[in-house]
């Protein structure tokens, strides 16, 4: 066994990662990273507690690339409208990238996103915290202007209107013919309606 002083909550991570990829969900094991990893499996439950923390954890760190990919975003400094339009297309860019360049990995999410509820929550709220950045700002500039809604009430109505160019519920409707012009056309119309007079 090798020794575990280079064993980081990362490496087992990575290892993980692998491991769902080739066995997948319901047949990967604590052994097997631990095996993949070159490690008891004494090891991997000193950073992991528990086979469900570290399913909850490689969830997480799936889900937090695109967030991290998207608060560059809302970081940039065009207008909050080209901003949310640009947002809400590379969401659709990351999620349709998830399906297509690793099918098998995407599958194996879509059974851990069902196990991890929490950290699905936690992955929507920052989403939609980062929506409701954007369109504050375009509030203040006078740019969006919808009567007496917050930016977070916004955010979310933005979050569930765009759905189906996120939600891995429509996965199989993201190769469609024509379903880059659908999203074009909704993203026009929310943004018709956010839009000052």
């Amino acid at each position: 066994m090798a020794t575990t002083d280079a064993l980081t909550p990362e490496r087992i991570l990575e290892a993980t990662e692998e491991v769902l990829r080739r066995h997948g969900p319901a047949k990967a094991t604590v052994v097997d990273v631990a095996r993949a990893l070159g490690v008891s499996h004494g090891s991997v439950y000193r950073h992991f507690r528990t086979k469900t923390a570290l399913r909850e954890a490689v969830t997480q760190r799936w889900l937090d690339r695109t967030s991290r990919a998207l608060s560059g975003v809302v970081a940039g400094s065009e207008p909050p409208e080209t901003r949310l339009r640009r947002w809400l297309a590379e969401l659709f860019a990351a999620k349709r990238r998830k399906v297509g360049d690793d099918p098998e990995l995407f599958a194996t999410y879509m059974v851990l996103v069902g196990e991890t509820s929490a950290v699905v929550n936690r992955h929507r709220a920052d989403l939609t915290g980062q929506l409701a950045r954007i369109i504050h700002e375009g509030l203040e500039r006078g740019e969006f202007a919808p009567a007496g809604a917050s930016p977070e009430v916004l955010a979310r109505a933005v979050f569930d209107a765009t759905g189906r160019f996120h939600d891995p519920a429509y996965a199989r409707e993201w190769a469609d013919p024509g379903i880059d012009a659908e999203f074009t056309a909704l993203v026009d119309l929310v943004l018709r309606g956010l839009r000052a007079p």
